[in-house]
């Protein structure tokens, strides 16, 4: 009863800020929020370029267009900001590997992999950074907040830590299982992350790129934050950043919608009144969900000849299973040309 009440309650906050944002649409500074949504695109566009040298750093004799991964990547952010547990992940996997003449999963997957440290290194500041100015509310008082997605799991801490312990214990198994059954496996993980080897190329190829991504994401916030009238400036915009890093941890709901909303409003409180901050907190988020899955389906459409995000689902999961089949078909094969070559070096000796 008290998970239901919980949920009742998150919606609601969700649907009164909803309709404050609306009612208030004629407020809105139009050219504010369309430089906000540039500037986003912008931050998605410099990043699909990081992510596009990782994976031309992996795949260095091989050729292959930087749209069809700038495709790959607005797809999946869209799709993510449209539909929660992060699917446009695979989306994105999918879209990569088929851009990439022979390539594999393993490999693209692992190229994920070099972008995350590089917002991990940023991410952890922000968070310092938003702890420290005394207006975001501490772990503890997650519980405290109107979204039921991280209220749930600041209420019930014994059920976050089986969680979390599942999680990590999940991932060593599958670790070890596939550390023991494929040695090939882990020398296409190595090939994905071989940017990392060349400090000099990773700092000029990847990170600089990022670097300038989030400047723009940065300026993004700010002509969004003028556009809602809770005004842009440095420490707004690194507050939001903070919010966005622990909504990202609760991907639940499209885009950690409801985190947001709530840590928003916390956040804000003493800056500005409840009802324009709640609007922002929505009108943010769609205005940056209806910009991106519009992107990104544009993308799907015009670059990879898909009708929809359920078709390119859909055809992931059919190319996969034709691998695997393949691969099982592969198998008995080779297993047959080692016996072979066993019982030839038998007769030889």
């Amino acid at each position: 009863m008290v998970t239901a009440s919980s949920l009742a309650h998150s919606f609601n906050a969700f649907v009164e800020a909803a309709g404050q944002f609306f009612s208030d649409l004629a407020a809105v500074h139009w050219g504010a929020l369309v430089l906000g949504l540039a500037f986003f695109g912008l931050n998605l566009t410099l990043r699909s370029r990081a992510f596009f040298h990782s994976l031309r750093a992996a795949y260095p004799a091989v050729s292959f267009q930087w749209r069809r991964i700038w495709g790959a990547y607005v797809a999946a952010v869209g799709f993510n900001n449209v539909v929660p547990a992060r699917g446009g992940d695979i989306i994105k996997l999918f879209l990569t590997r088929s851009s990439i003449p022979r390539s594999t999963y393993p490999t693209v997957a692992a190229a994920f992999f070099v972008e995350a440290i590089f917002d991990a290194s940023v991410g952890v500041l922000v968070l310092i950074f938003a702890f420290s100015r005394g207006v975001f509310p501490k772990p503890p008082d997650f519980g405290k907040l109107g979204s039921f997605d991280i209220a749930y799991l600041a209420d019930h801490f014994r059920f976050t830590l089986f969680l979390i312990t599942l999680l990590v214990v999940l991932g060593l198994v599958a670790f070890a299982a596939l550390s023991a059954r494929a040695k090939a496996f882990w020398v296409r993980v190595r090939q994905g992350v071989t940017i990392l080897t060349d400090r000099r190329r990773y700092l000029h190829e990847v990170a600089a790129w990022q670097a300038v991504a989030w400047l723009c994401r940065a300026a993004a916030f700010w002509f969004l934050l003028d556009a809602f009238r809770v005004g842009g400036s440095v420490e707004n915009v690194l507050l939001v950043f903070g919010v966005g890093q622990v909504a990202g941890a609760v991907p639940f709901t499209p885009g950690g919608a409801g985190v947001q909303q709530a840590l928003l409003v916390k956040v804000f409180a003493s800056s500005a009144p409840t009802a324009v901050v709640a609007a922002y907190s929505v009108g943010q988020q769609i205005a940056i969900a209806a910009f991106t899955a519009a992107l990104g389906l544009g993308a799907v459409v015009v670059i990879f000849r898909f009708r929809s995000f359920r078709e390119v689902i859909d055809a992931g999961r059919a190319h996969r299973q034709a691998e695997r089949e393949a691969e099982k078909a592969r198998q008995p094969i080779a297993e047959g040309v080692a016996e072979r070559a066993v019982a030839r070096r038998s007769v030889r000796y």
